[in-house]
């Protein structure tokens, strides 16, 4: 018999085999600071691209005092146990109540974590007879959440709505021929990868037609769009079409935890029944205080979404000026496409970071395909108009090195020690 632990010692995967040169660097990098457009990297200031804090709350002076406050006068103990035992607390209710009347739900859920809600939340809702439906580029919480999935399940290709319709078929025809089940339809707001927004409209126009509800994800549409920045749903004018609306404050609310909004008998059935919630700690009051606070600047001050719209314009239109291909994003999501290698895509962040000071995100093989390179830019209200400009004047002069060979390395650059 093996030990179970030598196939892990034998490969580490596509990233990790890269660990000893790029920990620290290219991967778990220490970014040190205030958080905001400029922060240090290894002893020195960078402009930073890779934080959601799309709306500048994560060191606002009235967040900061709400979270201080809250934390000196009930520390991170309280609530003590699941909500369901002895966790619960007025402030977690309140929460919920101002959640579901920005996102014109009946009910709200707290989650304690995005990730392990989502994937909750498909397990909770989801019997071996249901049929899921689902779009090909969704989220790994997602997919995850699938994999807790005893039924069926169809992907379908990514917003593309004459495919949703052939799986939507597929799964109608498996109900009535199992006699038993429904179907749950799930996508997202604003896919986080390419910054496109999810075919809401064209997927609640087939209710007509077809017998399904709909779960959207809208991690980086919450608080970005939509006339008060209640997300996707209502930039689309579908939000009452969304039977359940789920979101995580870790990205316009620069906090941590998420929420899932509907119907008050299906919030209180999976208040009831999610395991990850039952079987876990409630939220600690200090964050649970602070997301009010967050949700309150996100309600009454829209000054802070337009000034996250005006950066947004601004770098997008600066990158296709100077023939960048930024996809079909229409949300403040980046991505930059280039082709190349993991070597040159690591050894031009590398010259960035360095030369340029500017600090990005890359994104290469596996997650993308071969021989392709995406830059994730994540513009905030916290940016500067000088802050991109200098990082236009980046990207066009790494663009050319990066055309004419000069990244051309046989393996990734060695930063760990660096």
């Amino acid at each position: 018999m093996a030990d179970i632990f030598d196939r892990l010692l034998k490969n580490y995967g596509p990233i990790g085999q890269h660990r000893e040169r790029a920990h620290g660097y290219f991967a778990f990098p220490k970014l040190e600071g205030p958080i905001g457009s400029r922060m240090n990297f290894r002893g020195k200031e960078k402009i930073v691209w890779s934080l959601n804090n799309y709306l500048g709350l994560a060191n606002h002076p009235e967040v900061r005092k709400a979270d201080a406050e809250a934390a000196a006068k009930y520390g991170l103990a309280t609530p003590m146990g699941a909500r369901m035992m002895s966790g619960n607390s007025n402030h977690h209710e309140q929460l919920e109540k101002e959640l579901s009347e920005f996102e014109s739900k009946e009910d709200t859920i707290l989650l304690n974590f995005g990730y392990q809600g989502m994937s909750s939340i498909i397990d909770v809702i989801c019997s071996r007879h249901d049929v899921v439906v689902y779009d090909a580029e969704s989220h790994a919480c997602i997919i995850d959440g699938l994999r807790l999935h005893p039924g069926h399940r169809y992907v379908y290709k990514h917003n593309d709505i004459a495919d949703f319709e052939r799986q939507l078929q597929r799964a109608s025809a498996l109900i009535e021929k199992q006699k038993a089940g429904g179907i749950l339809v799930i996508t997202e707001g604003v896919f986080g990868m390419a910054g496109d927004q999810g075919k809401l409209k064209e997927i609640a126009a087939l209710k007509t037609r077809y017998q399904f509800r709909l779960l959207v994800d809208d991690a980086h549409g919450f608080g970005t769009l939509g006339k008060t920045g209640a997300g996707a749903g209502e930039e689309q004018g579908v939000q009452d079409e969304i039977d359940l609306y789920f979101s995580t404050f870790a990205k316009s609310m620069a906090s941590i935890g998420a929420f899932l909004s509907g119907p008050k008998v299906i919030i209180d059935f999976i208040r009831y029944n999610i395991r990850s919630q039952i079987f876990a700690k409630s939220l600690p009051m200090p964050i649970v205080i602070g997301n009010l606070k967050r949700l309150e600047l996100l309600r009454t001050e829209p000054g802070l979404r337009e000034q996250l719209w005006k950066n947004v314009k601004l770098l997008q239109t600066g990158l296709k000026e100077k023939g960048f291909n930024i996809g079909k994003t229409d949300s403040p999501v980046t991505p930059v496409y280039m082709n190349g290698g993991v070597e040159e895509a690591t050894a031009m962040v590398m010259d960035l970071r360095e030369n340029y000071n500017i600090f990005c995100s890359i994104v290469v093989y596996p997650v993308i395909p071969k021989g392709h390179i995406i830059y994730r830019l994540i513009p905030t209200a916290a940016h500067t108009a000088e802050d991109i400009q200098l990082t236009l004047e980046a990207f066009e002069e790494t663009k050319h090195k990066l055309d004419g060979g000069a990244y051309k390395v046989e393996a990734i650059p060695d930063m760990a020690n660096a």
